[in-house]
């Protein structure tokens, strides 16, 4: 549990959207960048092709992003996990080719004051679902499949979440149009607070203690930048 949690509940807000946050030149110099990158990982098993935003690469629209994020949230810091090769990181793009499965990003630095979490679109296809629940555990990936459980990964496996939130039946008219690649039981007890579809120069932010994951509806594959921040 983190030791600071009552200064996190303070800070917590419902999800929003910032329109407009960059342009169209700008979404080109973010997909340009992320081009260069090394590969951080590509986990084959889940279809995602992942590369963190090294502190080395494109100090201009470092500053861009940046400036960009101060004008929306204030006294924050990165709280994104270094590159394999030991550098600061701005932030990861995933690249994914089927959608991406419950979880929460809490960290695992229980003394943080952990904060916010934002989503940057870099194509136009893809949709995230917010829940209203919260977890205050580490970061999770939340599935009552044995196989999901015993997987290796960033995130702690667990189902922990299902003893948490009251057990309700999921809605299955919401289950059938945008979380049908979830066991409709992974989702007891939870509510969802907004579906985001997901539109460029967007960005989207949320408090880094919501459950989340991607919707069904993808065709072919979806780009986006995440970033994680904790309060100072």
């Amino acid at each position: 549990m983190h030791k600071f949690l009552n200064k996190i509940k303070k800070f917590e807000q419902k999800p929003f959207v910032i329109k407009n946050f960059i342009n169209m030149d700008e979404v080109k110099l973010f997909n340009k960048l992320f081009q260069k990158l090394p590969i951080e990982i590509n986990n084959k098993r889940q279809k995602i092709l992942k590369k963190k935003w090294s502190s080395n690469y494109e100090p201009d629209l470092q500053k861009i992003y940046l400036e960009k994020l101060n004008l929306i949230l204030e006294n924050f810091s990165m709280d994104n996990p270094k590159t394999k090769d030991g550098y600061d990181s701005l932030g990861l793009f995933q690249e994914s080719f089927s959608p991406v499965s419950l979880h929460v990003d809490s960290g695992f630095d229980f003394n943080k004051i952990i904060y916010k979490q934002t989503l940057l679109p870099l194509s136009e296809e893809g949709e995230t679902v917010i829940f209203k629940n919260r977890f205050y555990g580490c970061s999770t990936t939340f599935s009552i499949d044995p196989v999901e459980l015993s997987a290796k990964g960033y995130n702690k496996r667990s189902s922990e979440h299902l003893n948490l939130f009251g057990g309700k039946d999921f809605d299955k008219n919401m289950h059938k149009k945008y979380l049908n690649h979830e066991d409709i039981n992974n989702l007891k007890g939870l509510e969802i607070d907004l579906i985001y579809k997901w539109n460029l120069g967007d960005l989207l932010v949320f408090d880094r203690t919501t459950l989340h994951c991607s919707s069904s509806n993808l065709k072919s594959k979806k780009l986006g930048l995440t970033s994680l921040m904790v309060k100072l």
